[in-house]
């Protein structure tokens, strides 16, 4: 479920952030009045609390948020309050148990910048694709397999590497692991949920992931978006067993080379 949690508890992800409480009442007006139910579902979320900005992304991301309910994952939203030049508008953490949908937007010129750069008529997918792959990290945190590899799989030798990068080198190579996978559960909700959408989903995702690309580092997905130009498998089971196989299938191919 969907809980407040309360403050003082967030000296890892800022001073003082808030979260919202978005439960049952919520979700059942939301199709009717998104920022006014929401709003009003909790008393700790005014509207001089949230920017247009912090509203524009909770208002894409709520079918996603609606999902998470449904299934019953402990996900808690938070909002920064403080200023957060530099941090990925939209986030995820895992603490005690409990993922962390975290908005940093605040003093962040990027989280005004991203909804900039997605034309209008998509932007409700994109921001529903960005709160999917939060919620495949989500996912993974969960299962107890953050930062693992399928069966049968193992992680790639630093060959080359000099001692004093090897550890940074390790955790670049799992990160890029993890946002490949989030990237293909974000696609295959796009693809079950929106899928006239998904081709321009698609290579708009493309793009942002070629925009200013270091090859082989963190978010360089590029290898498995390929694989999932037309799709993320075939239609059944959930958005994050879907993306499974051409995960591995992409994992495989790393491999190879």
């Amino acid at each position: 479920m969907i809980r407040r949690l309360a403050r003082g508890t967030w000296a890892s992800l800022g001073p003082a952030a808030r979260a919202l409480r978005l439960g049952a009442t919520t979700l059942a007006t939301a199709a009717a009045a998104l920022a006014a139910a929401m709003l009003a579902a909790a008393p700790a979320a005014r509207a001089a609390d949230l920017s247009p900005t912090e509203m524009r992304w909770l208002k894409g991301a709520w079918p996603v948020v609606t999902y998470a309910e449904q299934a019953g994952m402990p996900l808690d939203i938070v909002v920064q309050p403080q200023p957060t030049p530099g941090n990925a508008p939209l986030a995820m953490a895992f603490i005690d148990g409990r993922c962390k949908l975290v908005l940093s937007m605040r003093g962040n010129p990027e989280a005004a910048a991203t909804l900039e750069r997605i034309d209008s008529t998509l932007l409700d997918a994109a921001l529903e694709l960005m709160a999917a792959h939060e919620l495949g990290h989500c996912r993974r945190h969960l299962d107890g397999n953050w930062h693992g590899l399928p069966a049968g799989f193992v992680a790639a030798r630093a060959d080359g590497v000099s001692p004093e990068l090897h550890d940074a080198f390790v955790r670049m190579k799992a990160t890029r692991r993890e946002e490949a996978y989030a990237d293909l559960v974000g696609l295959a909700w796009i693809q079950a949920t929106r899928p006239r959408d998904y081709a321009r989903v698609h290579a708009w995702l493309s793009a942002e992931r070629a925009r200013d690309l270091l090859p082989g580092s963190h978010h360089d997905t590029l290898a498995w978006l390929a694989l999932a130009r037309d799709g993320v498998g075939p239609a059944g089971g959930t958005m994050f067993s879907r993306a499974m196989p051409m995960w591995a299938a992409g994992l495989a191919a790393e491999r190879e080379r």
